[in-house]
């Protein structure tokens, strides 16, 4: 899965057509960075018994290389690497491309989580994590990353801001914005139901997938660069607004 290069700033969900299974469907290429090999080879072979095709990576610099030879599906990024650390590859990453990032830390620290998220991961696990817990986080990510597919009518907010969501394309004043796929899914579940509040935890089952094993300031610090990246005063915001005590709401 990868950005056109001349649509880079603008979501780009479209998949290559040559990866394929015995059976004639396509293969899921999940690319895991970590360079602890006793984890790496536990977590390699209880994903490809789940029927995903791994490439390991035990650098940032290898995995990059790795990613640009072959895109995947999917990564598994440690936060912690030695050379290039996890938070300077997911930004790379993300400059290229929309692919699913969960991030791998050893700590639940929230500034390590939030400085994960906001260079562009999607999700993480905390060490130790349960391989199966892992490969069930990548089926949710998946699975709402396909289902964007299906064809959306067009939504407008206000005068200046529209959403094709068929396209993946939000736009303000003419001027595509770059979204991350999350928070580019964040934005079309609230916005497809304008004035609605949407509790964190409705949120989490909808965007991150049902049975999601997280915790809520997932949902805020999307909402957080949501609003740094589509309003013009994120301060005071006109479109995605917090309604205390219980969530937020899109307002047209």
């Amino acid at each position: 899965m990868r950005l056109a290069g001349h649509e880079r700033d603008s979501v780009w969900l479209r998949f290559d057509d040559n990866r394929r299974t015995r059976a004639g469907g396509v293969t899921t290429r999940v690319l895991f960075v970590e360079d602890d090999e006793a984890i790496r080879e536990t977590t390699r072979v209880v994903l490809e018994d789940e029927g995903y095709l791994v490439d390991e990576a035990t650098t940032g610099e290898e995995a990059l290389g790795l990613f640009h030879r072959q895109p995947a599906d999917c990564v598994l990024l440690d936060l912690m690497l030695p050379g290039a650390s996890g938070f300077d590859v997911c930004r790379s990453l993300r400059k290229r491309s929309t692919v699913p990032i969960i991030m791998v830390t050893a700590r639940s620290d929230t500034f390590d989580v939030v400085a994960g998220l906001e260079a562009g991961a999607d999700d993480y696990v905390t060490k130790p994590f349960q391989p199966k817990e892992l490969a069930a986080r990548i089926r949710a990510l998946l699975r709402r990353a396909r289902g964007m597919e299906s064809p959306s009518p067009t939504i407008r907010l206000g005068s200046d801001l529209v959403i094709i969501p068929d396209e993946g394309v939000v736009q303000r004043k003419g001027e595509d914005i770059h979204l991350t796929r999350t928070e580019f899914r964040v934005l079309c579940e609230m916005a497809g139901s304008p004035g609605r509040i949407f509790t964190r935890e409705m949120l989490l089952e909808r965007v991150w997938g049902y049975g999601y094993f997280g915790d809520g300031k997932i949902v805020d610090v999307h909402v957080y660069r949501l609003r740094a990246k589509i309003e013009e005063d994120a301060g005071n915001p006109r479109h995605v607004l917090t309604v205390r005590g219980l969530g937020y709401k899109v307002v047209l």
